[in-house]
């Protein structure tokens, strides 16, 4: 009778003892898992940091490896065999460029407008483009995307007056804008000030090429998909930015640093040198002479209307041309003899020659532009430029190409020599992160070169192509 009871209590306190364990079992659970949690919130709060520092440190990486290959850009124009060419392709690297941990590519723009489906790299020529504040109204208007009235709107955002032109807009225009601003009237400083001006949206000035590579990429060709608008054609319809510049200045000084022979105005005598000088047999400087003084009256001289060169007038009238290709055409010398003296001629009287195109280099969009020039110009002389063993700054074989007026029209606006270059230059940092991209425009019409112009392009997004992603995952995968 006695043991019920003690059983019964003893019974009760296992019992007891036993809920209370399971408590504590559930407490020690919870806390493990508390801390359990707050370890991996901690890590991964750390992984992300770390994470977050390595982009940052790659970012930087980036913008300092951008700012050594804008370096060995200048480095290399300062190097140039021959004034007026870029550098040499066989010592000049443009893809993958290694400065640090950090990689760079410098875009470029394929010289075959079709040749949109990769991206191209090297320097590009700013001559090769027209110039936003020499072109004229016609010129102007054969641009892709381009109406009377955008044009016309150019013309009246840099001229110096306030008199508004046919389809054009000036103050009244804009001080109905809101918010209101002036015209400017005067000379455009960037291409990208074009956005200031009446009627330029964004797909005038850009097109379907976002990001300005010159590559049609995936979402610039799936319609409405993402941006921009594009006709999921197949093809890259580039917008008016791609085809201007404000720079392409070239020097009116010789290499040794006097001022160009002015073949405009210039006598017999100062002809006669300049072809000795440059080791034009005798015999040939005779004919050259005895062919231009066969040539008389007022006609053979003169720049055209609006252009910065100038005019005939003045000296022997029977030796005035109009451009340094028309001279070529009268002088009966061979494509050898004129290249010994070519950069030693001109027809303007101004220190800086302003908006001359480089027809070795200009695309086809372009080249159309000129006078005298058509579609099928154009292409023809894209034909027959790349059928070209070397090009190099001449411009005796487009006489070859184009009948005899259409070569006089266009001459006074072509060149074959450029001393502006833009180097569009897109770097990432260490395993492939950090990508950054800026442009900077080179001018080397001082000797040295100089940056005119250094413009933040990472925000328009990647600009390299699937290749070069393909190219920087298996650097990655290397052991």
């Amino acid at each position: 009778m006695g043991v019920e009871p003690c059983d019964g209590k003893l019974r009760h306190r296992t019992s007891v003892t036993t809920s209370q364990r399971a408590s504590v079992l559930i407490i020690v659970m919870w806390v493990a898992f508390g801390l359990v949690s707050l370890a991996i919130y901690f890590a991964n709060s750390s992984s992300l940091e770390l994470r977050a520092a390595d982009n940052r440190v790659a970012a930087l990486e980036a913008e300092q490896a951008i700012a050594g290959a804008a370096r060995y850009v200048s480095n290399a124009l300062a190097n140039v065999t021959e004034p007026g060419l870029p550098p040499d392709p066989a010592f000049f690297r443009t893809e993958a460029l290694l400065i640090g941990n950090a990689r760079c590519w410098l875009i470029g723009q394929p010289l075959e407008e079709e040749d949109d489906l990769r991206v191209t790299f090297g320097l590009v020529d700013e001559s090769a483009k027209l110039n936003l504040n020499t072109a004229t109204l016609a010129m102007l208007n054969k641009l892709p995307r381009m109406t009377d009235a955008l044009a016309a709107a150019i013309i009246d955002w840099r001229d110096a007056d306030s008199e508004i032109s046919e389809n054009g807009a000036e103050d009244e225009v804009y001080g109905r804008l809101n918010p209101a601003y002036r015209c400017k009237n005067a000379p455009f400083e960037t291409i990208e000030e074009l956005r200031l001006v009446n009627g330029f949206t964004y797909d005038v000035l850009y097109d379907e090429d976002a990001n300005m590579n010159a590559v049609l990429d995936d979402n610039e060709n799936n319609e409405a998909a993402s941006a921009p608008n594009d006709n999921q054609d197949g093809v890259l319809n580039r917008g008016v930015l791609a085809y201007l510049t404000v720079h392409g200045q070239l020097s009116n000084l010789r290499t040794n640093g006097e001022p160009k022979v002015n073949i405009a105005t210039v006598d017999a005598n100062t002809l006669r040198q300049v072809m000795s000088d440059m080791g034009i047999g005798n015999d040939t400087i005779l004919r050259v002479l005895a062919t231009f003084s066969g040539i008389g009256g007022p006609n053979g001289g003169g720049g055209q209307p609006g252009r910065p060169s100038g005019g005939g007038g003045g000296g022997n009238p029977s030796l005035t041309n109009n451009s340094v290709l028309q001279f070529y055409m009268r002088s009966g010398l061979t494509a050898e003899e004129f290249a010994l003296i070519e950069n030693d001629l001109t027809v303007s009287t101004n220190a800086v020659i302003e908006g001359l195109v480089n027809v070795n280099t200009a695309t086809a969009t372009v080249l159309a532009c000129l006078p005298g020039l058509d579609a099928a110009k154009a292409d023809a002389l894209i034909a027959a430029r790349a059928g070209q063993a070397t090009l190099q700054t001449s411009i005796a074989w487009v006489k070859d190409v184009l009948d005899e007026q259409s070569a006089t029209q266009v001459g006074p606006f072509i060149t074959g020599r450029s001393q502006s270059f833009s180097a569009d230059i897109a770097a990432v940092g260490r395993h492939g992160r950090g990508y950054s991209r800026v442009k900077f425009i080179f001018d080397t019409i001082e000797g040295t070169p100089k940056i005119r112009l250094r413009q933040e392009l990472t925000h328009l997004g990647w600009a390299l192509g699937w290749a070069v992603r393909e190219q920087i995952a298996e650097m990655q995968n290397a052991p």
